[in-house]
């Protein structure tokens, strides 16, 4: 895989940015501290602005490591800032990308998951070589899975009672990837 870091993309109808930290009083205000987002997240909600306005101080500092893949998605005619996606950095070094995406409660059921994932998956299997790329969500959050088969991923496995949610009751982590080659496949087969 070829570590090249986060370069702006666009879509139909988004742009996809590296962070700044006015995006983190957006973040807060939009996602950070929703319910209904929290309820299919690892992390918890934020209890401030400043816990969010660390966070992104530490992934805009980041961004100097070039193996950092991580985007604000905006509207491109309103410029408001509807979510993020980024790939996790535990598997990179094997050309394998972890897709995680959070996107604020307002925006669900618009095509926007969809339309971002596809892109990133562009990104990565054609500008950065990866081998391929994997998405998981918590069985209590199918609509996350449709996104992924959507943007051309492929069901995998499901982990048996894998993970706690919120509410401490144990959920099976479903697992979806696409490998270059599929990719390349797909693509060729228009």
């Amino acid at each position: 895989m070829e570590f090249i870091g986060t370069k702006p993309l666009e879509t139909e109808r988004l742009i996809l940015r590296r962070a700044t930290l006015a995006d983190a009083d957006v973040a807060y205000q939009s996602w950070c501290t929703s319910d209904a987002v929290a309820k299919y997240v690892m992390w918890e909600k934020h209890k401030s602005v400043n816990e969010t306005r660390a966070i992104y101080t530490k992934w805009i500092e980041a961004y100097q490591d070039l193996d950092t893949y991580r985007w604000i998605a905006e509207l491109k005619d309103t410029g408001e800032v509807i979510g993020t996606i980024d790939i996790s950095k535990k598997f990179l070094p094997y050309g394998t990308c972890e897709v995680g995406y959070c996107y604020a409660e307002k925006y669900w059921g618009q095509g926007y998951g969809t339309e971002i994932l596809m892109r990133v998956i562009k990104f990565l299997f054609e500008e950065c070589d990866a081998d391929i790329i994997v998405g998981e969500h918590m069985d209590n959050n199918p609509a996350s899975g449709r996104v992924m088969e959507k943007s051309g991923l492929k069901y995998e496995t499901r982990l048996r009672a894998r993970i706690n949610d919120k509410m401490g009751r144990k959920n099976d982590l479903i697992v979806y990837s696409l490998t270059k080659e599929e990719y390349e496949k797909e693509k060729q087969n228009g």
